[in-house]
């Protein structure tokens, strides 16, 4: 009969391997255990930092968010901006990662200026997308030239939105073509190669070979997009300051308001714990979809 052994904690593999992991513990623990933690607490809390101290009230903070009018507008601003650039953001780099799949003079070139807008500074695209709608600005300069009234881009409560929503896509651009370019090197041509054989066009080789082969990026692109554009906070800070009346205020913005502006941090720690919330679903949603394949 075959011996059987029980694994023990304290053998030698199992302490080295605790002894490895430790610090990599530590900082997991101190720097994101921790501050998930306190947030959570806080948002059970009222009072501020100062000599009163902080206090605990419950489920108030959440019953706050749930009547406050603003955070309702703030919620619905959110999701506007997060739907209207998380579409173009898959299809245009979808689109140029095919192109640039083929044999095409330039590839490496064109990669690489595609890409450009991801190792850009958030706060320095911030102040050139400001500079290029600014009233007396280029795009109304254009706009002058072919006879097209000027537009108050950043002083509209309907076009200072889209301002934000376009700088975000030209954000998000290069990394998600990157992704999906390599996803698309993951697709083996035998499948062309048998679809051609089998009379299928272009059309017909993009619906049922390209997308189903793509699935687990496309799940991959959109839940990163989405979790890029919920803590956007830099392009609001810079162009527009949450206006003008609330219409470009997002809920990262919106938490440093209240946080650092008006000092209600059990408030806006309610606020956060939501944001954390969403996020984490999106985060299950890509593990579960990923654990699929």
């Amino acid at each position: 009969m075959p011996k059987t052994y029980s694994k023990s904690w304290l053998d030698n593999d199992t302490v080295a391997a605790w002894i490895f992991l430790t610090p990599a513990l530590i900082l997991l623990g101190v720097f994101i255990i921790w501050p998930i933690a306190y947030l959570f607490y806080l948002s059970f809390t009222a009072g501020s930092f100062t000599s009163k101290g902080i206090y605990w009230i419950g489920l108030k903070n959440y019953w706050r968010l749930l009547l406050n009018s603003d955070f309702w507008q703030v919620i619905g601003n959110t999701i506007y901006f997060t739907v209207a650039t998380i579409i173009p953001s898959l299809i245009i780099p979808l689109g140029l990662a095919v192109l640039l799949n083929r044999s095409l003079a330039l590839r490496g070139i064109l990669r690489s200026a595609y890409f450009l807008p991801s190792i850009i500074s958030l706060v320095a695209a911030g102040l050139g997308f400001r500079w290029l709608f600014q009233t007396t600005g280029p795009v109304n300069g254009l706009l002058d030239f072919f006879g097209i009234p000027a537009v108050p881009w950043l002083g509209d409560i309907f076009w200072a939105m889209p301002v934000l929503i376009l700088m975000s896509i030209w954000k998000q651009i290069g990394f998600n073509m990157v992704v999906f370019l390599a996803g698309l090197q993951a697709i083996p041509l035998s499948r062309y190669e048998a679809a051609d054989l089998d009379g299928a066009n272009a059309w017909q080789q993009f619906w049922h070979i390209t997308l189903p082969g793509l699935r687990p990026t496309v799940v991959f692109v959109t839940i990163t997009t989405a979790i890029f554009t919920l803590r956007s906070f830099e392009q609001v800070y810079v162009i527009t300051g949450g206006g003008p009346l609330n219409s470009t205020n997002l809920l990262v913005y919106y938490i440093y308001q209240e946080a650092f502006a008006q000092f209600d941090f059990g408030y806006a720690a309610a606020a956060a714990t939501v944001l954390l919330a969403v996020t984490l679903v999106l985060v299950y949603l890509q593990l579960q979809t990923w654990g699929d394949e």
